[in-house]
């Protein structure tokens, strides 16, 4: 086996790994678990601040006051196009790295949110049209796509044993992009100072990450876009459903992580410093438990850990309607904060059902050993950018939801019955799909390896 270190050529413009393999646990110990890491470490970096940047007018609509001349429902609908672009932009990503190699998708799209971030720099002054920020935000929407490459990316880089760890780790760094902005955002109104003061602290890190990208990634020459397993996933029912209910946890998350602050300052009459202080305690939380989230679907079953954590986040929504009806901003906030926690538990066992069930599948299929595995890998791969993609649109449907309640209503309690309602079909959906003993199964003619396919779902 050759290492990567004398297989890394000038081709293509790069640093290229003409031979990889994780699986070889030689390989692994000698070269490969260095430069995995190594990789891993400035994605995450990259990602993190592109959760940041996508986020960023999250933030810049509490700086935004009256002499903006902005409704809150203009400001919802800034932050609305934000998480659709973002959402958009994650499937041509999740192809980006095959096409181009993964250092060299990170350079480009790591220099790509110096767009969105300059440009905000630019016009972010009272007196502009509500157009330019709605231009403005939709750019910052490329920060969203960044997640998709990363995962793809590092997903290439470590051995199947391991990629549980590095990839919950490379989600995890990178959602906490979202509470962070909003901190440093706490600190520069905590000093007084304007939005392009946090504009000009992210504008030189983002030159860094991509600059460190280019000196220490790599690229894998062995990386191709498998089109006969995306049209397949497209194709499977399981990859839609999935998406739905990733729509009902990421989507949350992402969707209240732009929201928050904005429902506290329009609903409760919080300034935007008393916004700040609370607003990235619950993205915080929910970016932290993620990985909990896996380990738990490890031990007891993500279709079992995602039941129950709908069934926490419906009952965490309907103590959010009571305090938003009775007005009472400690009861609000505490429940907001722990329906973020079960947001980040729901990512982490939604996203560990999907090789699950891919690999039941495989197995009610015929298939055993290597080759269910080799297929599992193959579909659950090419499915995750597509459900990452439609989950991210959950963000855009809180928002949209937001937007019309205050219109509607002028408090978010609308949005909220909303949001039971929705979280009530996903634990319906997950019962029945993933959960549900079938009638057939319970027949005396039905034979248990019949059965087994179907029952197996409960295990993923």
């Amino acid at each position: 086996m050759t290492a990567p270190s004398s297989s890394i050529a000038p081709r293509k413009g790069g640093r290229w790994i003409e031979q990889w393999d994780p699986e070889d646990e030689t390989f692994w110990k000698e070269t490969g678990e260095k430069v995995a890491r190594r990789n891993l470490f400035f994605s995450v970096l990259s990602e993190h601040i592109g959760f940041s940047i996508w986020t960023l007018w999250s933030v810049m609509v509490l700086f935004m006051g009256p002499e903006y001349g902005l409704t809150p429902a203009d400001k919802f609908f800034i932050i609305s196009m934000a998480t659709l672009v973002g959402a958009i932009v994650r499937v041509p990503y999740t192809f980006a790295v095959a096409r181009f190699g993964g250092r060299n998708w990170t350079i480009v799209s790591a220099s790509m949110l110096l767009i969105p971030t300059i440009a905000a720099f630019i016009v972010m002054e009272p007196g502009t049209s509500f157009g330019t920020f709605l231009v403005c935000a939709m750019l910052a929407g490329v920060g969203g796509g960044n997640f998709a490459s990363s995962m793809t990316n590092i997903n290439s880089f470590f051995p199947l044993r391991k990629k549980g760890w590095a990839l919950g780790l490379n989600a995890g760094g990178g959602n906490i992009g979202v509470p962070v902005v909003q901190l440093v955002a706490l600190a520069v109104i905590g000093a007084s100072g304007g939005p392009r003061v946090l504009l000009g602290i992210y504008i030189p890190l983002i030159v860094v990450a991509a600059v460190l990208g280019a000196f220490y990634m790599d690229n894998i020459t062995s990386v191709k876009n498998d089109t006969g397993a995306a049209k397949e996933a497209v194709k499977d029912p399981h990859t839609w459903i999935m998406s739905f209910l990733y729509i009902g946890t990421f989507g949350s998350f992402i969707g209240y992580s732009f929201a928050f602050g904005l429902v506290l300052q329009t609903q409760f009459g919080r300034t935007p410093l008393e916004s700040a202080y609370v607003t990235f305690i619950g993205p915080l939380l929910g970016s932290l438990i993620r990985p909990v989230g896996g380990w738990l679907a490890d031990k007891y079953g993500g279709a079992k850990i995602t039941l129950w954590n709908f069934v926490g986040m419906g009952a965490a929504t309907a103590v959010i309607v009571v305090a938003s009806m009775e007005k009472s901003l400690p009861l609000f906030t505490t429940a907001f904060i722990v329906l973020f926690v079960l947001t980040g538990l729901g990512n982490g066992s939604t996203f560990k059902m999907i090789p699950g069930i891919f690999h039941a599948k495989a197995t009610a299929m015929g298939l055993t050993g290597e080759e269910a595995a080799s297929y599992g890998r193959r579909l659950s791969g090419a499915s995750m950018g597509l459900i990452g993609a439609v989950g991210a649109l959950g963000g855009l449907g809180i928002n949209l939801a937001f937007r019309q309640s205050f219109l509607s209503v002028g408090s978010g309690t609308g949005a909220f019955v909303a949001f039971l309602a929705f979280y009530a079909v996903c634990f319906g959906v997950t019962w029945a799909v993933y959960l549900r003993r079938p009638a057939a199964a319970e027949s005396p003619t039905v034979t248990a390896s019949e059965a087994k396919p179907q029952l197996s779902y409960a295990e993923v």
